[in-house]
């Protein structure tokens, strides 16, 4: 009986070894990219790693980068290698496989393999101000001190808006990063900021809550002016927010490459949508992500995730295959 039972741990021993190397064999690693930490989007990076790692039993992985902003994540999308993922709004992707605007200095043949996967929550423009500010429309920010980052989406958009709002010039723009606005109207070193996210934001979210600001609506005039799709904030999204708020939105689509393999896309985007209920139960700008936004991304689809996709019976279009 010894002699057998001594036989028996050696083969015991490799059948584990084996299992072991098994088990690791299948777990799949895949980077994301996507924004800077404390902004809405680095949270979503959050809860999805979270859920893919759930849904799939721990056998896909998903490790969270910081970002300084979309451009940063398409251009990257040139020289990573393996299971990368990223987050940008599709226009940025059209721009870099046509070598335009912020690609045009760093062109690369590349970006001609980008291939989306899902759709997340949008940008949502928010312009808050401080209560006591004197702010309750946009004229009203003349001769203010606000705060609209760098490098950003939000800083593009918040001078854009502020050009079209007859304001070019009239403003005082703070020199400080879009992480420092929080304390700096809380301080009131600056009298507004303009922050891009899926609301409830949580920089929106914090300020409100220790702090009376007004979130500034915008007119279908001004919607119109800007060129963007419409958004209603519904009301007592954030602390004291008793009305609407109309503002804009700008789509948003998580994205690979070419390098990463069927399989891989496939379950990513299959545990996405099996997970985004459960996301939703615990951050609410998941409930607004439905597959209708995929009527948003002008470009392929990812074969991996466009098999989901029939698999499911969701139209797409002819230039998404």
């Amino acid at each position: 009986m010894m002699k057998s039972t001594k036989r028996l741990i050696p083969a015991l021993l490799a059948s584990l070894l084996l299992a072991g190397v098994g088990a690791a064999s299948a777990e799949t690693r895949v980077t994301y990219k996507s924004a800077k930490a404390g902004s809405s989007y680095y949270q979503m990076g959050v809860e999805l790693a979270q859920a893919m790692k759930a849904g799939t039993n721990g056998n896909i992985i998903i490790t969270l980068e910081e970002s300084q902003g979309s451009v940063q994540n398409v251009m990257e999308s040139a020289t990573r290698t393996g299971n990368y993922v990223f987050t940008t709004p599709p226009s940025l992707v059209t721009a870099a496989m046509a070598d335009k605007g912020p690609f045009e200095k760093r062109p690369s043949p590349k970006y001609q393999d980008i291939r989306a996967l899902f759709p997340i929550p949008s940008l949502t423009m928010h312009f808050v101000a401080h209560g006591q500010a004197g702010i309750n429309a946009f004229e009203d920010m003349a001769g203010k001190t606000v705060l609209i980052g760098k490098g950003t989406f939000s800083a593009r958009e918040g001078q854009k808006y502020l050009n079209l709002f007859g304001l070019e010039g009239k403003v005082n723009i703070a020199d400080v990063e879009l992480n420092n606005a929080v304390p700096a109207l809380k301080n009131r070193q600056i009298d507004a900021f303009v922050t891009a996210g899926s609301f409830p934001a949580p920089n929106v979210i914090e300020v409100a809550a220790s702090t009376p600001v007004v979130i500034l609506s915008m007119s279908d005039a001004q919607i119109a002016q800007t060129g963007a799709a419409k958004v209603t904030i519904p009301a007592n999204t954030y602390s004291g927010q008793t009305k609407e708020i109309n503002t804009t939105s700008l789509p948003v689509i998580a994205y690979t490459t070419t390098q990463m393999d069927d399989k891989t896309a496939y379950e990513l985007t299959k545990t996405f949508w099996e997970e985004r209920n459960r996301m939703a139960e615990t951050a609410a700008w998941w409930r607004g992500v439905t597959p209708a936004m995929l009527a948003n991304i002008p470009g392929k689809i990812h074969p991996g995730a466009v098999r989901y996709y029939k698999e499911k019976n969701i139209a797409l279009s002819a230039a998404n295959q």
